[in-house]
C-alpha cells in the first residue's frame, strides 16, 4: 500500500514551469529518497504537496485513503499539515523561535490538532536523553543535533502517515547525522518516509526507494540497491561516479629535512572560560595539503585564524614562511599576510555582491602591489583561465555566476599574489557533489602547477583522502592523531579517527546494511 502517491505534478512560478509531470509513490513503511541536485526541484516538489510554494501547481497527489492535495482548500491543507504529513528542515535553528522553550514549543504543536501527550515522552520518543531539561531549554542552548531532534520531535508529535525531511543531516557532524539517520530509519517502521538529500551516502544507508530528479524531471526510479548497482539513467551514473570515498592511497610522505610553509606549536586559544586549542602543534611542509578533520567545534578554523592573524594565542607560537604570525597591522604582518591565501566555505557570502568579478580579483594586485591597470587586468585574465572560467566573468557580478563558479572566483582571488600557504575552509561543503568533484580536481590541478602549500579544512574523511597526503584529527581542541593521510584512514590509532570513519556513510546499500549489523554485534 502506498502512503502518497504523487502523479504529473508540475510547479509554475510566473508562468515558468520549475517541475515537469513530477511522478512517483511513497510506500507505507519506507524511506523513498528523493535526490538531484540545487535546482532540481526536489524541495519545491515536496512544498508543493501541502501549498507552501506560492506557486501554480497542476497534477495530482493522494494520500492512502484518497485525500487530494494539489486541489485541496486552504482548510483542509491546514488538516493535514503536521498532523498526516510532518516536515523536517535542513535549517533546525530556523524552525524555532529563539524567545520559547522547545517545550513550548513541543505544546503549542500538540495543541494545533488536539493531541495530548506528554512533553518529555514526546522528546523522549525522538532520542534527547534528559527530556525535561530539554524541554526548558531555549534553542540556542542546544547542539545542532539536540535541535534536529527537537524538531523531529515536533514533526511526528501527531503520528503523521508521512514525514517529509529536507535535508535533515546536511548541517551536522557524521557522528551525529549516524544517530538522526538511526531515527529516520526507526520512525520508517511506523510512517513513511519522504527523504531529500543530495547526499548518496545518506541515501545508500537509510533509503528503500530512490527517485532522481534532474532538471524539474524524474529522470529515474528504482529500489536502493537496484539503483546503486546497476544505474540506468547517465545522469544517475554521473551522480554515483562523483560521490567520493575514503581511499586508503599510498601518499609519499615529506622527508624530514623538506622546508617548512607553515608552523603552529604548543598554541593555546581561549574564549573566556572555554579553551578553543590546547596545546596544539602541526607543521605543514611546503608544497604539501595538510587535511584538517574533526567535528563542530574542535578547532579547525581556529586554526586557520591563527595562521591568518586573525586570532590571538594565550600561548605558543604561529609562524608562515619562516615569519612569526601576531595580531596587528604592521608592514610586516601586511606583507605576511599576502602570502597566506584563504577559500572560504560559502562561495556567495566570501564574494562582494556589488562589485564585479574582475574587479575582487584584482583587488589583492591594488592592496599589494604596484602593478598599473594594465598589467592587473592581464593578471585577472590569467587567474580565470586558471580556474577553468572565460575572460568575460571578469565583468560579471557574483549574483550571474553558480555555487561552483563562484568558487572558482574565490579561488582565482585567494591564489593571486602565488601565497605560501592556501587555507582552504570547507571549500566543498555547500556544493552539489558533481561540481565538489570539478573544485577538487582544479585545487589538485593547480596544486601540480603552482606548488603551494595547503592546510584543507573538512569534516568529510572521503574528501580529505582524495586531496591531502597528511591529516591531522582535532577533538575540542587537541590533536588526537597525524599522519600520512592512507595510514590514518586506513589503520587509525585513536578511537575517535576509527568512530569518525565508522559513521560517515560510504554510497553503497549492502556495505551499509553490513556495517549496521557490525555495530549491533551480530556479526
Amino acid at each position: 500500500m502506498n502512503a502518497l502517491e504523487i502523479r504529473n505534478v508540475s510547479v509554475s512560478f510566473d508562468g515558468a514551469e520549475v517541475t515537469h509531470d513530477v511522478s512517483f509513490d511513497v510506500p507505507a513503511s519506507s524511506v523513498v529518497a528523493l535526490v538531484g541536485e540545487s535546482g532540481s526541484g526536489k524541495s519545491v516538489t515536496a512544498l508543493s504537496l501541502l501549498g507552501l510554494t506560492g506557486a501554480s501547481v497542476t497534477g495530482e497527489a493522494h494520500l492512502a485513503d484518497g485525500t487530494e492535495l494539489i486541489s485541496a482548500s486552504p482548510q483542509l491543507l491546514r488538516s493535514v499539515r503536521g498532523k498526516r504529513i510532518g516536515m523536517i528542515f535542513q535549517e533546525s535553528m530556523g524552525a524555532f523561535d529563539p524567545m520559547y522553550t522547545i517545550g513550548y514549543h513541543v505544546r503549542e504543536a500538540m495543541r494545533a490538532h488536539g493531541t495530548e501527550a506528554s512533553v518529555a515522552e514526546v522528546l523522549k520518543k525522538a532520542g534527547l536523553k534528559d527530556p525535561e531539561r530539554i524541554a526548558g531549554s531555549y534553542p540556542h542552548q542546544l547542539s545542532g543535533g539536540q535541535l534536529q531532534r527537537a524538531m523531529i520531535a515536533l514533526a511526528t508529535v501527531h503520528s503523521p502517515e508521512v514525514l517529509i525531511a529536507d535535508e535533515p543531516t546536511t548541517a551536522l557532524d557524521v557522528t551525529v547525522q549516524a544517530g538522526i539517520l538511526d531515527l529516520l530509519r526507526n520512525i520508517a517502521q511506523e510512517r513513511a518516509v519522504l527523504l531529500i538529500t543530495h547526499d548518496m551516502g545518506v541515501v545508500a544507508d537509510v533509503a528503500t526507494h530512490v527517485v532522481v530528479m534532474k532538471d524539474g524531471r524524474v529522470v529515474e526510479t528504482a529500489g536502493v540497491r537496484d539503483l546503486f548497482e546497476n544505474p540506468q539513467h547517465p545522469y544517475t551514473r554521473t551522480l554515483l561516479e562523483s560521490v567520493p570515498r575514503i581511499a586508503n592511497r599510498a601518499v609519499d610522505e615529506q622527508g624530514a629535512g623538506e622546508a617548512v610553509a607553515a608552523r603552529v606549536e604548543h598554541a593555546r586559544v581561549e574564549h573566556g572560560s572555554t579553551v578553543a586549542l590546547d596545546d596544539v602543534s602541526l607543521t605543514i611542509p611546503a608544497h604539501t595539503i595538510v587535511g584538517l578533520v574533526g567535528e563542530s567545534g574542535s578547532g579547525k578554523s581556529t586554526i586557520a585564524n591563527v595562521l591568518t592573524g586573525a586570532q590571538k594565542l594565550a600561548s605558543g607560537t604561529a609562524e608562515v614562511a619562516g615569519t612569526a604570525v601576531v595580531p596587528g597591522i604592521s608592514r610586516q604582518q601586511r606583507k605576511l599576510r599576502s602570502r597566506v591565501g584563504v577559500v572560504f566555505q560559502d562561495p556567495a557570502g566570501s564574494l562582494n555582491p556589488r562589485r564585479t568579478i574582475g574587479a575582487q580579483i584584482a583587488q589583492p594586485f591594488e592592496l599589494h602591489t604596484r602593478l598599473s591597470r594594465r598589467d592587473i587586468a592581464r593578471k585577472v585574465d590569467e587567474l580565470l583561465d586558471d580556474v577553468q572560467l572565460p575572460a568575460e566573468f571578469a565583468r560579471r557580478f557574483p549574483r550571474e555566476l553558480s555555487g561552483g563558479q563562484k568558487q572558482r572566483v574565490a579561488i582565482a582571488r585567494a591564489l593571486a599574489l602565488e601565497p605560501d600557504l592556501l587555507i582552504a575552509d570547507e571549500p566543498t561543503s555547500a556544493l552539489d557533489v558533481s561540481v565538489q568533484t570539478g573544485i577538487l580536481d582544479l585545487l589538485a590541478e593547480l596544486h601540480e602547477k603552482r606548488q603551494f602549500a595547503s592546510l584543507f579544512i573538512s569534516h568529510d574523511l572521503a574528501v580529505i583522502s582524495q586531496v591531502a597526503s597528511r591529516v591531522v584529527v582535532l577533538r575540542d581542541g587537541h590533536v588526537v592523531e597525524e599522519g600520512e593521510t592512507g595510514r590514518v584512514l586506513g589503520s587509525p590509532d585513536s578511537d575517535y579517527t576509527r568512530a569518525l570513519i565508522e559513521a560517515a556513510p560510504v554510497p553503497d546499500p549492502v556495505e551499509q546494511e553490513l556495517r549496521r549489523k557490525k555495530s549491533r554485534g551480530n556479526l
